[in-house]
């Protein structure tokens, strides 16, 4: 398994975490940072020495319904993925990918899971659009959508860039934003190790029994 370990508050400080505007046809779509500024690059699983806390994040689910993401998630092996529906390539990959990965688990470490993707493109991303979304992908997978500057500040808190909904230079809406996967620790309820968009469904399945555990990777 290819991993580092690195200090959370470096990763902050230095905004090196990578950004790819999904689905963009211009250079946007190339990363404009990477993890650790370049002795990073390159590596799955980022072990921290400074783990995250949690976003404090009440946001709408795909019924509708607030969803508190530290209550609900409490005590529970978590994995959370900013993004968006309308992205192509990354986005889907990557929730694919761990999707692919949790069917590996036994059925009840796949019931303790908890997977959640936050939207970067709420004015797009509805509740009905994102259970229509993640439904084909993993019915279990809870989609979180709302305000954007709540939904700006909760990534950033993980540092995690994301940036408004703009259009390309061929009038296409994209979303800037980061491309991690955050694991937090069903016994700290931190968030202790991050995962680039170059992690396979086989990085996934090698990683996801320690992380339900909260053993590192």
């Amino acid at each position: 398994m290819r991993k580092k370990t690195f200090a959370a508050a470096v990763l902050l400080a230095a905004a090196t975490l990578t950004l790819s505007a999904c689905g963009s046809d211009d250079d946007s779509k190339s990363p404009v940072a990477v993890v650790s500024g370049g002795s990073g690059a390159g590596k799955v699983a980022t072990v921290l020495d400074q783990p995250f806390t949690k976003p404090d994040l009440v946001l709408t689910d795909t019924h509708g319904k607030k969803y508190d993401l530290r209550k609900e998630t409490e005590g529970h092996p978590t994995l959370v993925y900013f993004g968006y529906t309308h992205c192509p390539d990354i986005c889907p990959t990557t929730m694919s990918n761990i999707a692919v990965a949790k069917k590996a688990l036994p059925k009840a470490e796949q019931d303790d899971l908890r997977v959640v993707f936050v939207t970067t493109d709420p004015g797009r991303d509805t509740p009905a659009e994102l259970g229509k979304w993640l439904k084909g992908i993993d019915p279990q997978f809870i989609g979180l959508t709302g305000d954007f500057a709540r939904i700006q500040a909760g990534a950033r808190s993980v540092g995690i860039s994301v940036e408004p909904t703009t259009k390309d230079k061929n009038g296409k809406l994209v979303s800037v934003h980061g491309t991690q996967v955050v694991a937090f620790s069903p016994k700290t309820d931190a968030g202790y190790v991050l995962y680039g968009e170059d992690a396979t469904v086989d990085d996934y399945t090698k990683d996801l029994p320690k992380l339900v555990e909260g053993a590192n990777p």
